[in-house]
């Protein structure tokens, strides 16, 4: 008994936001259930982004029906480097990146060998609704493959990092950047293996990492440091994510954005439930950041009936 009052000290003191705590005052108070087949539709998502200017991965193609595999040559236009995901998938479930050729068969981004039968097996249980929300039939994107950029390439395992940041009231709040290894299958998923690094705010440089909910200093597989790492184009991820939690109309969003090496920020998906990992992540809690961001914006609307822009942006610190 005395051990669980001790962490639930230490929980209230690092300021964890709980799961009830985060249904009932984020998601239900700032998240119109209207809104939520936007996000949790990632073509309704790449259109908004077009319509907005935000970039993101093209998509080349769109399999709705099992006929279409048929003609999936076709469909592919002769590429052999692209991304297929579920349209209404999430956690990562579902997508296969393939890097190549290798004589008939296709080259995963692992290496392995993937016959042109098991791509369209894949894409058929996508449309089977396998990997969607809620089981329901789906449709498969065929993507644009995100090159690795060079800052990252010293603390990624055959994959691509992304950064998820928690955004509050259009304001972020807390970020990470997610990283894979080995064990994730080269996928940047925490939830199979893959490393969290908190990301101060104001900065953009990694202060904290866990995997598996332990902290770790050094990347498991290619045994660099994972703190003190600057996330490039850090000033344009925050305006990102900033525009797109405005564009969703939710008032408290995931917005996950990778980097490619040419393109720059570009989004990835947004979440209108984003998990509570990202405190672990950054050895810290969300409810003074959302404290804060309630106080900076009350403060500045009571100032100016009409809601004028924020002549300054979110409270400085690590996030």
């Amino acid at each position: 008994m005395f051990g669980l009052i001790t962490a639930a000290r230490r929980l209230k003191k690092l300021g964890i936001l709980g799961m009830n705590r985060r249904n009932a005052e984020c998601i239900l108070d700032h998240n119109p259930r209207a809104r939520y087949p936007l996000v949790d539709d990632k073509l309704r998502m790449h259109a908004l982004c077009r319509q907005i200017g935000v970039p993101t991965p093209v998509v080349y193609a769109e399999v709705a029906y099992h006929a279409q595999l048929r003609r999936l040559p076709e469909l592919l236009a002769g590429r052999d480097d692209f991304v297929v995901k579920p349209n209404r998938g999430s956690a990562g479930r579902g997508v296969l990146v393939v890097t190549g050729r290798d004589g008939a068969d296709y080259r995963r981004h692992n290496g392995a060998k993937l016959t042109a039968d098991a791509l369209r097996h894949h894409i058929s249980d996508v449309l089977s609704g396998m990997y969607s929300l809620g089981g329901q039939p789906d449709r498969a994107i065929v993507q644009q493959r995100v090159r690795l950029h060079p800052a990252f390439a010293a603390i990624s395992y055959k994959g691509i990092p992304d950064v998820r940041v928690v955004v509050y009231r259009n304001e972020p709040a807390m970020a990470m950047l997610r990283l894979p290894t080995k064990e994730s299958g080269g996928k940047a998923n925490l939830h199979q293996g893959g490393i969290g690094a908190g990301v101060d705010l104001s900065t953009g440089v990694t202060h904290h990492a866990v995997r598996r909910d332990r902290f770790i200093g050094v990347h498991p597989d290619t045994k660099n440091p994972l703190i003190g790492m600057r996330v490039p184009y850090w000033a344009e991820v925050l305006e990102m994510s900033r525009r797109v939690a405005k564009a969703t109309g939710l008032g408290y969003v995931g917005v996950d954005i990778v980097v490619d090496a040419e393109e720059g920020p570009m989004l990835l998906e947004g979440n209108a439930r984003p998990g509570l990992a990202i405190q672990i992540a950054n050895g810290r809690g969300l409810v003074p950041r959302l404290d804060a961001i309630d106080a900076l914006l009350d403060r500045s609307f009571s100032r100016d009936p009409k809601g004028s822009a924020l002549a300054s942006r979110s409270p400085s610190g690590r996030g």
